[in-house]
């Protein structure tokens, strides 16, 4: 037995207690601010340090969000840094991260990072792991439990059924996946307690896909705190970024070297152009749109997955933290097999249903979650690569919707043709391997589509992806803990 194999909900936790906004700022500012050596130069694989460093100019408010946030640490990592291209988005995702992880809560703070460590182990995703190893060798609570999962308490393992359920298939969590956690006994979870970990699993996960989705390079802390670096970080490779992976050959054939990539945008352009004409004179009819979503939802599947689903990764030095490592993604809908339902988006809404659940058993948390929601949706700059004025509406609808397609989630008042016409092949290909596979992402996947845009632009698309998963892992979690609460 460990030390802190005492209930999750006691309050008897040391250090491990949630901090305030002001305490959070006077500990920046007594500590000041360090910046660490990373592995290679700037913040990204893929995007030019001088482009993120020219671009990252935010205002005091936000100055203020980034020192309450990161003062453990005593310096702003490379993800925030690259999140900075879009301060406004950046603002929304740190107020929702701290109340997460640091605001009064449902559960002790250790457990809340201990439970997004579990999460980005999902993807082997070393920088979020360390990050939240190092609050753990700051507190000095747990310690034991960073030598894996069976040094844990048996409550706090119980999530790794929920865990790799949310990671990658989260269509297959039913309420008894719930009524098993929240069940009465000596291990079981109040419903409370259990939203707080669904939403920071959620988070953590699709927080893994914005990593990898751009490029993220490690970073090692000067001071090397209690050696643990070299252990959590040494398996994360910048050349694996920029490596070509065998499904890039997907890419080649839709994005050859010698297609002109500015006549590529124009395409784009003509299409938003006519799709919206299109809108304006005929309205498809359910039937059709029911046709057009079940057409897109099958077709997804022949976007480079079938090499993955069934590849063996190689062992990671992150693997003390998972469990079940050889489950992984598979497509929702499956050729030759029986497939769950459509999960019908005007049965079970975020806006209608999800939000209220989250907001009543994890106060203001639903809050939080909807302006992140909104933020990333509507954000736009109204220009386009090198076009000014235009309107992306509908090119940041059909990005959402596609990651809500391949998850089995239907909008009734969607054209899913719309997604065909707007997201090229080798977009698409960086969509399923940034939100299915993330720990695959490489170089030539980002480099590949959109080859005349800001890399600016690209950051939005991840962020658009991030936000997606997070919402369509919550709505399938919300669903079943709706339903075994009637």
């Amino acid at each position: 037995m460990t030390t802190c194999s005492r209930a999750l909900r006691t309050s008897d936790w040391g250090e491990a207690n949630p901090v305030s906004l002001s305490t959070a700022l006077v500990s920046s500012q007594e500590k000041g601010v360090r910046v660490p050596r990373p592995f290679s130069s700037g913040p990204s694989a893929f995007i030019p340090k001088e482009e993120i460093v020219e671009a990252s100019q935010v205002d005091p408010l936000t100055e203020q969000l980034l020192a309450e946030a990161y003062s453990p640490l005593g310096h702003v990592d490379h993800l925030t840094q690259v999140m900075g291209l879009h301060p406004h988005y950046l603002e929304s995702f740190l107020h929702s991260q701290f109340y997460l992880l640091r605001m009064d809560g449902p559960l002790p703070l250790h457990c809340r990072h201990y439970i997004a460590i579990m999460a980005a182990a999902r993807h082997q995703c070393s920088f979020l792991v360390s990050l939240h190893v190092r609050e753990f060798y700051r507190m000095g609570v747990c310690l034991d439990w960073l030598k894996g999962l069976q040094y844990i308490p048996q409550r706090l393992r119980n999530l790794n059924e929920i865990n790799k359920l949310l990671a990658h298939r989260p269509w297959l969590i039913t309420k008894e996946h719930i009524q098993n956690l929240v069940k009465t006994g000596e291990h079981s979870w109040s419903l409370a307690e259990l939203v707080h970990a669904v939403v920071i699993l959620a988070h953590f996960h699709a927080l893994a896909s914005f990593v990898f989705g751009s490029g993220i390079n490690p970073q090692v802390d000067t001071q090397n705190a209690n050696g643990f670096q070299a252990v959590y970080i040494s398996n994360y490779c910048t050349c694996d970024l920029a490596s070509d992976h065998h499904l890039d050959r997907d890419l080649s054939s839709t994005s050859p070297e010698t297609t002109d990539s500015v006549s590529e945008l124009e395409a784009l352009m003509d299409r938003m152009k006519r799709l919206q004409e299109e809108r304006e004179e005929d309205e498809a009819s359910q039937e059709e749109m029911a046709t057009r979503f079940e057409k897109e939802k099958k077709e997804s599947l022949l976007v480079g997955s079938g090499d993955l689903e069934d590849e063996v990764m190689p062992t990671s030095k992150v693997s003390q933290f998972v469990e079940d490592a050889t489950f992984g993604y598979q497509d929702f809908s499956r050729r030759g097999e029986d497939n769950p339902p459509t999960f019908r988006a005007q049965d079970y809404s975020w806006e209608d249903h999800g939000f209220s659940l989250v907001n009543r058993l994890y106060s203001d948390i639903g809050l939080l979650l909807d302006d992140k929601f909104r933020t990333a949706c509507d954000l736009t700059y109204y220009n386009m690569a090198s076009h000014e004025d235009v309107d992306t509406t509908m090119l940041r609808r059909a990005l959402f919707n596609y990651v809500h397609c391949m998850y089995g989630i239907r909008y009734d008042d969607y054209d899913y043709g719309e997604v065909n016409q707007l997201l090229e092949r080798s977009l698409k290909v960086y969509i399923k391997t940034v939100t299915c596979y993330p720990e695959r992402t490489t170089r030539r996947m980002y480099d590949s589509y959109w080859r005349q845009f800001r890399h600016s632009e690209k950051v939005h698309v991840n962020l658009l992806l991030m936000e997606a998963r997070i919402q369509a892992e919550l709505l399938y979690a919300l669903r079943a803990i709706t339903r075994y609460m009637t």
